[in-house]
């Protein structure tokens, strides 16, 4: 019995575990990701850095070559002029510069083949980290719409229970309005002086007793008379 009740006792702080994780999701993904950001950009500058170097290591070769060939064509113009003790000094400094040349080279060349593979890595990285950017937008949309179906679904929960009230508020709201509207209509067809113009208005209109209003047809009868009475010119 007393393994049982252990069993049971792991398998439900596993399950509280899994539902932990579960419900912490996309803190966990963003700080994921936010990680991974962070380890990117450091590559990055360190890529950066790098480069920024083995160029300033190309420029030292550049003069180191164009001093050793200036300092070849010097210990050979001794050498013509039988200054052995020069020549031998400037053979020396030329082994020396050779050497730092040849050091040069070789671990410019080292370079070379591991910022390939450093700017390779950076690329792919980033090409992975856009991915799940991507992804990350696309999951807290689905837990968005899947959080307000599991509200909407669930009685007496907090996204129910707001669209419950902006619904009846809603209809309130409406209601009140019909309301207003009916009672303004109904105070206007009490409102003697009011019903007494609408009357007059459409007996006015079906042309009995004299008329408040120019017409189209005044007007141009009014204008027929203007024109005939013009002197001619």
């Amino acid at each position: 019995m007393f393994k049982v009740l252990l069993t049971l006792f792991r398998g439900s702080v596993a399950a509280a575990e899994q539902e932990v994780v579960d419900r912490s999701a996309l803190l966990i993904l963003d700080q994921q990701i936010r990680d991974a950001g962070g380890a990117l950009d450091r590559a990055r500058r360190a890529l950066g850095v790098a480069i920024a170097q083995d160029e300033a290591e190309g420029k030292r070769l550049d003069s180191t070559l164009a001093r050793l060939a200036d300092l070849e064509e010097r210990a050979s113009a001794a050498l013509a002029a039988g200054r052995d003790d020069l020549a031998t000094e400037a053979a020396e400094a030329i082994a020396l510069m050779e050497a730092d040349r040849d050091a040069i080279r070789q671990a410019r060349a080292t370079f070379a083949a591991e910022a390939a593979q450093l700017k390779t890595a950076v690329a792919n990285a980033t090409h992975r980290l856009a991915d799940l950017e991507r992804g990350r937008r696309i999951a807290q949309a689905a837990e968005a719409v899947r959080r307000l179906k599991a509200g909407c679904g669930t009685p007496g929960s907090v996204a129910n229970t707001a669209l419950a009230d902006a619904e009846a508020t809603l209809k309130r709201l409406r209601e009140r309005q019909s309301e207003d509207a009916a009672a303004e209509a109904a105070l206007e067809s009490l409102d003697p002086a009011k019903s007494s113009g609408a009357v007059a208005s459409r007996l006015e209109a079906a042309g009995f007793g004299r008329r408040t209003r120019p017409t189209a047809a005044d007007v141009l009868e009014r204008l027929r008379r203007r024109a005939e009475a013009a002197p001619a010119t």
